[in-house]
């Protein structure tokens, strides 16, 4: 019988857009391969948020896939810290699978270091590499890295193992449709733009009652880092709103203590901090707000990517705020009614139309219909399949 490694770092029941993309797509490929094929899954131990704590166990058999999961040291989501955890996970895996043979291995990636990993790996057995990449680390780092020593001794490097591994997969897809532009240069692979999806949960939600108070309340939920950017638009715009806009941001990551400061900085009693909740949990809070919030850093690389987090938010009735740029913007334009669009940062034109909103809820039927995770996780797994 067939073999397949599967490569992620995050996994259920981990909460972040690596977890909730691989989770249902393992269970969708198993599905598919029954009777032809076996999956390993290699990932990580719950490890997203130092302050959410979930129990999985180390080893899981579901039927025709097994999930091993490796314990990485604690961490909070620094630079450091993060190289810290992937040594640990690179490692681990390779000890692992080090007398299994595959015939297929399929790594997703958002920091190049998976794909890396899934690159060894296959080389190493002379098999396809199939890669579904989330994000361009070389690309975010050009505007992370502000150091211009650390960036002459990080980016080469990067550069390297970014060609190596992109010339030796056999099959790329992109997650958003705007990575196309800086995957040109690479020739070889087939490429396919699945992108992330609307999750069952989200699917068939209630519908939402009118605000009965004058009071709105804006939910922002997920990863607050730096290129969430919240500390360069929430405290600001809190401060033009007044007190008439609550803000509920729940998460956490590298820069909430820069969010914190500037809160403090400004004297904003409009916004609350809350550590991450479950999904479940995250749902009633959704269903309770007045507006949905996104908002990414104003980044070059960030005018590429399309956030997971508007396949979530859209499938509510709820409207929209979002300060975002590039094919995202565009994406959401066309595709999202019902929403306050603004560039990242630009605080002004995000108060202003706020204050001239007229408030409406709408279902977005022929959003909900187009981008359910399962039609795109079908076609996904059929396309990883095809290299077996």
């Amino acid at each position: 019988m067939k073999r397949i490694l599967y490569l992620t770092f995050y996994f259920e029941p981990d909460l972040c857009a690596g977890s909730f993309r691989n989770s249902p797509l393992v269970k969708e490929l198993a599905k598919q391969l029954e009777g032809k094929a076996e999956l390993d899954v290699v990932t990580t131990l719950p490890n997203r948020y130092s302050t959410f704590q979930a129990e999985a166990p180390a080893f899981e058999n579901r039927g025709n896939y097994n999930i091993h999961r490796i314990v990485i040291p604690a961490h909070k989501s620094g630079m450091v810290d993060q190289i810290k955890s992937f040594k640990t996970y690179y490692f681990e895996t390779k000890k692992l699978i080090k007398d299994k043979r595959y015939d297929l291995v399929v790594a997703s990636s958002s920091r190049l270091f998976t794909a890396y990993l899934g690159y060894t790996i296959a080389k190493k057995q002379h098999i396809p590499l199939y890669l579904d990449i989330r994000d361009i680390f070389t690309d975010t780092m050009k505007d992370v890295l502000k150091n211009p020593l650390v960036k002459a001794g990080v980016l080469p490097p990067l550069n390297v193992l970014e060609r190596k591994i992109f010339n030796y997969a056999s099959h790329i897809n992109l997650i958003s449709g705007g990575f196309k532009s800086y995957f040109a240069k690479y020739s070889k692979p087939v490429y396919t733009t699945f992108p992330n999806g609307i999750d069952a949960e989200f699917l068939n939600l209630p519908d939402s009652s009118l605000p009965v108070t004058d009071r709105k309340t804006i939910v922002y939920a997920g990863n607050i880092g730096e290129g969430q950017g919240l500390h360069k638009i929430i405290p600001f715009a809190a401060k033009k709103l007044g007190e008439q806009f609550r803000f509920l941001v729940i998460g956490d990551g590298g820069a909430k203590i820069k969010l914190a400061e500037e809160l403090e900085r400004l004297a904003i009693s409009s916004v609350e901090l809350l550590p991450p909740v479950n999904r479940k949990e995250l749902l009633k809070i959704y269903q309770e707000a007045d507006f949905l919030f996104i908002h990414l850093n104003d980044y070059e690389a960030f005018k590429k990517v399309l956030p997971s987090k508007v396949f979530e938010l859209g499938a509510f009735d709820k409207p929209i705020i979002a300060g975002v740029a590039g094919y995202a913007n565009e994406f959401i334009k066309e595709n999202v009614p019902n929403r306050i669009l603004f560039l990242p940062g630009d605080v002004d034109s995000m108060v202003q139309q706020l204050k001239n909103y007229q408030y409406k809820l709408e279902r977005r039927t022929a959003f909900l219909n187009e981008f359910k995770r399962e039609q795109v996780n079908q076609a996904l797994a059929e396309s990883i399949i095809n290299y077996l």
